[in-house]
């Protein structure tokens, strides 16, 4: 889908992470970086969760900013 850094695929891919971490890296089709971006967020929510026993989402927004920045850097391998 995305033609490397810039395009207009991966600049999708970064909005769809911003939201929920690891759907930009679905929509380019890397499943396994996508399930482990999702399971990282979901983990630093947990952990920000207990430490603050609020449902304040910091950690999920910290793990989503860097899920977004991963799918917007994205350049696919040369076939």
């Amino acid at each position: 889908m995305s033609a490397g850094q810039g395009s207009t695929g991966n600049v999708i891919a970064a909005i769809c992470s911003f939201f929920v971490p690891g759907l930009g890296q679905l929509v380019q089709g890397r499943i396994l970086w996508a399930i482990t971006w999702f399971v990282l967020a979901c983990l630093a929510f947990a952990i920000t969760w207990l430490v603050t026993l609020s449902l304040l989402p910091f950690g999920w927004f910290v793990i989503s900013i860097f899920s977004c920045i991963h799918a917007a850097v994205y350049s696919p391998p040369n076939r």
